[in-house]
């Protein structure tokens, strides 16, 4: 079994938890915690948390309009559990689940790199990225939160090496050049909520049309 080193930071796990994580970031940490026991394991025991805190409620009295109300659904057809979503290749479910099951749609970002946009709008946007072995992102920093998922391969930066299943969390902090190592392409998931911040102009021109 392959290593993972690089896990979800517990604040935003919590926060996927509660259901405060804008769902762009939410599809990229069920991606990881789909291939990561040591955060699934962790997601589990903020759940029980939760659940205990729910527990201590001291219980308040609803109308009785409410409580019929309540009472009368439940005679309502309860719709069929869908299928569960299944993996494809280096995809893990929750990825294929944002492609509503069809194939990623590839499109060029220049040499060696190529894109498929899940979602994209006004809390953030969710893609996927290609980067051919040896090809590197131009060099840049961040407006705000970035989670990048590598899903096949690997990639290097100046933090480190990330291989199948570790997550890079990027913020204003960090400027770097993600560089993808050899062998077979680089597949990542990344999610922000705001532009990228790229260092030179070529990238800045057509940033825009790419929506980075």
């Amino acid at each position: 079994m392959q290593s993972i080193h690089h896990h979800i930071p517990d604040s935003l796990l919590a926060a996927y938890v509660s259901g405060a994580l804008p769902r762009p970031f939410g599809v990229v940490v069920a991606a990881h915690v789909s291939l990561c026991e040591t955060c699934r394991a962790a997601m589990l025991a903020h759940e029980a948390a939760g659940g205990a805190i729910l527990d201590s409620f001291e219980p308040i009295e609803v109308s009785s309009d409410l409580r019929e109300r309540v009472l009368a659904s439940l005679d309502d057809e309860v719709a069929p559990e869908p299928a569960p979503v299944q993996a494809d290749g280096p995809l893990p479910a929750p990825v294929v689940e944002a492609l509503g099951g069809r194939k990623p749609k590839w499109r060029s970002l220049g040499p060696g790199a190529s894109q498929c946009i899940l979602e994209h709008g006004a809390a953030g946007s969710v893609r996927l990225l290609k980067i051919s072995p040896g090809y590197e992102v131009p060099d840049h920093s961040h407006n705000g939160l970035e989670l990048t998922l590598v899903l096949q391969g690997a990639f290097r930066d100046v933090t480190g090496r990330y291989g199948r299943g570790d997550l890079e969390v990027a913020d204003s902090d960090l400027e770097h050049t993600p560089i993808a190592e050899q062998g077979e392409a680089c597949i990542c998931l990344a999610a922000s909520d705001a532009p990228l911040k790229f260092s030179s102009l070529i990238p800045r021109i057509f940033q825009p049309i790419f929506r980075i």
